[in-house]
């Protein structure tokens, strides 16, 4: 019985994989789409897209061991996703729901799983992402070079659509799992 139960769950949890790397596809396929084109004309378009990534950036990201009841997204610095980034409250994520806060003081971010980092933190972008190396904290950012200043997801408009890169030695620095096609979407990927 122990056997048939273990193996049930080995089953269920494959399902649950492939239906969300499947997912995964189809809603990068569909934001890709409506990222093209993007004008800063139509910047609600844009962040309203990069909300989209950012939820799948989540779903296929895995953290060791416990983090709590629900995955705290932080947004720092200026805010440039108006209420498109609050569609994403209560959106469920491996049972989890997505709680989205505001924070303004950088000694709260250690309470996030994920952290996107505004645009108007540029300058401070280094200092913040070391004060937070020892936590398994997805940090994002759709800043120019913010990769190399150890953002584990960025995004960037080119050629009026949204790509991303990884730097994937980082994320596993910090502990934590990038799903394997999250990782073949991407642009770039750091070792």
């Amino acid at each position: 019985m122990r056997k048939l139960v273990q193996r049930f769950k080995r089953l269920k949890n494959s399902m649950e994989h492939r239906i969300r790397r499947w997912l995964l596809v189809f809603l990068l396929m569909l934001a890709q789409l409506f990222a093209s084109p993007v004008t800063h004309a139509d910047e609600m378009l844009e962040y309203q897209v990069k909300a989209a990534f950012i939820y799948n950036f989540i779903a296929f990201t895995q953290w060791p061991g416990d983090t709590g009841p629900a995955i705290n997204l932080c947004l720092y610095g200026e805010d440039y996703f108006g209420n498109e980034i609050d569609k994403l409250q209560n959106k469920m994520v491996d049972a989890r729901p997505i709680k989205v806060i505001r924070v303004s003081n950088s000694n709260q971010l250690p309470q996030c799983q994920a952290v996107f980092f505004s645009k108007s933190v540029n300058n401070n972008l280094a200092y913040l992402i070391n004060s937070l190396e020892n936590y398994p904290i997805l940090t994002l950012a759709d800043t120019p070079n913010a990769i190399s200043r150890g953002i584990i997801i960025n995004m960037n408009l080119v050629n009026e659509k949204i790509v991303f890169e990884i730097n994937l030695a980082i994320a596993r620095k910090s502990g934590l799992d990038i799903s394997s096609k999250l990782l073949q979407l991407a642009a770039k990927v750091h070792q």
